[in-house]
């Protein structure tokens, strides 16, 4: 038999421009009720850009709620309604100034299953063309091209700490070596 809660009230407990957060009351499956704090995310959309002499793409850039420089690959937020593919072919022309002929699906990643709603698209991107960067406002990052080996490298050495990051590479990696 499938795990379930119920929702049996929900109240706003604040909504911003990136995430809503509610207090929910659920029934559990025994029938006692408990409370949920969920934060509502409209999700992401990341990619992984591969260029043909096997270089990734990832982006450096301040994180404020860690406090300190993160690697990434390219990623952004979602709009309400907004197609993640969509979303993921934006993200790498803002942030790289890149565009690709081709596209693989590397599934979805819940990074916070305890408390948020988010869910992360994932995609590797081959046949890049170079076009220009454009950031958004107030954005501020670094684009280096590195060896595939060497961000795995880093993956494994705890420098790339992002989950987004280390799921899209190490998938990659996994379906890379199946082919």
């Amino acid at each position: 038999m499938p795990h379930t809660e119920t929702k049996l009230e929900s109240k706003e407990i604040f909504d911003g421009h990136v995430i809503h957060v509610t207090l929910d009351t659920v029934r559990l499956e025994d029938g006692r009720t408990s409370l949920r704090e969920v934060v509502h995310h409209h999700g992401g959309a990341c990619v992984l850009p591969i260029d043909d002499e096997g270089c990734i793409y990832l982006v450096r850039q301040f994180r404020y709620a860690l406090g300190e420089e993160i690697w990434e690959l390219p990623a952004g937020k979602l709009e309400p309604g907004e197609d993640p593919f969509e979303s993921a072919k934006r993200e790498l022309s803002e942030e790289c100034g890149l565009s690709a002929d081709n596209y693989i699906d590397l599934g979805v990643v819940y990074p916070t299953v305890g408390y948020d709603s988010e869910k992360i698209y994932l995609w590797a991107a081959t046949g890049l063309h170079k076009g220009g960067q454009h950031l958004d406002a107030g954005e501020f990052l670094d684009v280096v091209r590195m060896p595939f080996a060497e961000a795995l490298q880093k993956v494994l050495h705890g420098e790339i700490k992002d989950s987004k990051t280390q799921i899209g590479l190490m998938k990659y990696a996994l379906l890379r070596d199946k082919a």
